[in-house]
């Protein structure tokens, strides 16, 4: 473990949640998540998630976590990239375990928590009870929060354009990534907290897009970046569209984007089964998710190669 470090800052840019890969028997594959994190780095990305949704943190223990950040963070120091920022999944339903998880995560050598709303006792819940859980969470992390707003995975928990307004001004709470893909929402909030750009810094705030297919837009929005679960599989692709946007090279951008939409469809349609299955055919790594999680069909591997190929291509180009 790292335990007490500077925290880096987040910067504009593409972001990838890491898939955790596991060997044949499900045990963590150190090795490989070493080798994955040095590929995205090398990739030009601005920081890395581990724990997001695509790295199964829900199916991964305590000691778990800690252990995949502490591998990622001492894998992309020795090859170099040692100011790159760790975002880190911290998300439990009380707010007194997911402390302690933003506090492994900083020991581990985190840089940001993600933080999902708890949504297990949605019923109960007031709207003021969500506000003062990130509150509460911020004034107990040691490091700075990202909300994340992903509806799909909180039962329908959605996070109003107000409510994560009100959240920026806690002095922990740095950002946002908006998995709704509601761009009118990212619009208010990107404006409201004055959001970090390639071309200007403003407050620092992070208003970040949850999904590679609308980069353009969030961009165009005024927003900071892509956290991208795509990333995984075609993370130069996903660099690309940023930077050629951020250069002022926006048809060149609308032209790679498309292509970058298409096979995004092939791993939101497959989620992380897709995504392991893709990184398996074309860079022969990645492996299976962790039971109860299904292993993809011959058909469902055909299928996915299929819908990844044209980006792929891209990929190898790049």
């Amino acid at each position: 473990m790292n335990g007490h470090h500077e925290i880096r800052q987040l910067k504009p840019g593409i972001n990838v949640p890491m898939v955790t890969i596991f060997k044949d028997n499900e045990d963590v594959d150190v090795d490989a998540i070493a080798k994955h994190a040095v590929r995205l780095a090398k990739a030009g990305l601005t920081s890395i998630t581990c724990q997001g949704s695509n790295g199964e943190a829900v199916h991964l223990t305590k000691e778990e976590r800690i252990l995949v950040t502490s591998t990622v963070r001492k894998a992309i120091d020795e090859a170099g990239f040692s100011d790159m920022p760790i975002v880190v999944g911290c998300a439990a339903q009380s707010v007194r375990e997911t402390i302690e998880f933003c506090k492994d995560a900083y020991n581990a050598g985190g840089d940001a928590a993600l933080i999902l709303p708890p949504s297990y006792y949605k019923a109960a819940y007031k709207p003021e009870n969500f506000v003062e859980f990130f509150q509460d969470v911020a004034d107990g992390s040691p490091i700075p929060l990202i909300i994340y707003n992903y509806p799909g995975a909180v039962a329908g928990v959605d996070l109003d354009s107000d409510t994560i307004i009100k959240l920026a001004k806690h002095p922990k709470i740095r950002g946002c990534k908006l998995t709704c893909g509601n761009t009118g929402k990212l619009n208010r909030i990107a404006h409201a907290v004055k959001a970090a750009t390639p071309s200007d810094s403003g407050s620092g705030w992070m208003c970040m897009g949850g999904s590679a297919d609308f980069t353009l837009q969030t961009m165009i929005a005024g927003g900071s970046g892509i956290i991208t679960g795509l990333g995984n599989v075609v993370p130069k692709a996903c660099v690309k569209v940023f930077n050629l946007y951020a250069e002022g090279k926006v048809e060149e951008a609308q032209k790679l984007q498309a292509i970058v939409a298409r096979g995004d469809w092939g791993v939101i349609a497959g989620g992380i089964t897709g995504t392991k299955a893709a990184l398996e055919s074309y860079f022969g790594y990645g492996g299976y998710a962790r039971r109860p999680l299904p292993k993809p069909s011959k058909d469902e591997v055909t299928k996915y190669e299929a819908m990844l190929k044209e980006v792929v291509e891209l990929e190898n180009s790049l």
